[in-house]
């Protein structure tokens, strides 16, 4: 009975040395005798032990490696310190195994024997301005040496670009002269377009007040010529209403039958007003004598009329 214990025992660990479950993420090389025998992906795996081991845990899922700062010389002889990084994933995990003995370490190696190639063909202002194209040229080889390792790189960037502190000084002193630079160049530009501003706007209001004289001027004019109008159409009014009166003083006395006496007196009366005036000359008519008799006639016929009574 122990024998059967002892026994059903033995076989549960063999089994359970024997089954083997991979995670999701991950692939195990598997070594039969030393030797290669398959690769398995995440799930349940079967082992036959003492003849089968697993060579190697390989994670398959997207890694990132951040190196430390790289020591480059630029093409001008100024030494810098590079610090990348570099995203890749494991897509062969048997040549990531037996291609390299150390694959992060030679990937790292790597990096920087390439970004030294790539740095010392720039000036210091090239370097610092061409972020872009490195990662791009850094990605292309890094990715193609890499790929006899089973490794692709996904990405690779400079993280930062560190000069010296002398040089880290005068570009710290050019552009703050630059800056200033720039702040007077638009104190400048402020200035001129505020001049520009000012001119305008005396122009336009000069403008307004030359229109606004102008339209003042013409309405004072049309005043005046309106005022002369009704002055003039006054007058003429006036002498109008003079003409009637006098055309209707004769009419009235021609309606009344008056005979001669009584117009030449009319005539006299009027050459009386004549007298009234200023005038240097006076006109006086040929048949003033005429006039003088009929006056001395009325004159003894209303004397002659108390004396008849």
């Amino acid at each position: 009975m122990l024998g059967w214990l002892i026994l059903i025992a033995v076989i549960i660990i063999i089994l359970g040395l024997s089954i083997r479950i991979v995670p999701q993420g991950s692939a195990y090389v598997v070594e039969r005798l030393g030797r290669y025998q398959a690769t398995w992906n995440s799930g349940p795996h079967l082992l036959v032990p003492f003849i089968d081991t697993v060579r190697r845990r390989v994670l398959v899922k997207e890694q990132v490696a951040d190196f430390a700062p790289q020591p480059v010389i630029t093409k001008d002889n100024v030494t810098m310190q590079i610090d990348s990084v570099v995203y890749f994933k494991v897509i062969d995990p048997e040549l990531y195994a037996y291609g390299v003995e150390n694959p992060i370490m030679a990937m790292e190696n790597l990096t920087a024997t390439t970004l030294r190639n790539i740095i010392g063909d720039m000036e210091l202002d090239e370097t610092l301005t061409s972020r872009e194209r490195i990662n791009g040229i850094m990605l292309s080889t890094v990715d193609a040496a890499t790929d006899p390792w089973g490794i692709r790189c996904t990405r690779v960037e400079v993280k930062s670009i560190t000069p010296p502190a002398a040089i880290r000084d005068a570009m710290e002193k050019q552009m703050k002269a630059e800056r200033e630079k720039r702040a007077a160049i638009l104190t400048a530009e402020g200035q001129k377009q505020s001049m520009i501003l000012t001119a305008e706007g005396k122009k336009e209001s000069a403008v307004l007040n030359a229109e606004a004289e102008k339209q003042a001027t013409i309405l004072a004019a049309e005043a005046r010529k309106e005022a002369e109008i009704r002055e003039a159409e006054g007058k003429a009014e006036a002498i109008r209403q003079v003409q009637q009166a006098t055309a209707d003083g004769i009419k009235m006395i021609k309606d009344a039958g008056a005979d001669e006496t009584v117009i030449r007196l009319r005539s006299l009366e009027a050459l009386e007003k004549v007298g009234d005036g200023n005038a240097t000359k006076i006109i006086v008519p040929s048949d003033i004598a005429n006039l003088t008799g009929t006056l001395t006639a009325l004159k003894e016929s209303v004397s002659d009329q108390p004396a008849q009574n």
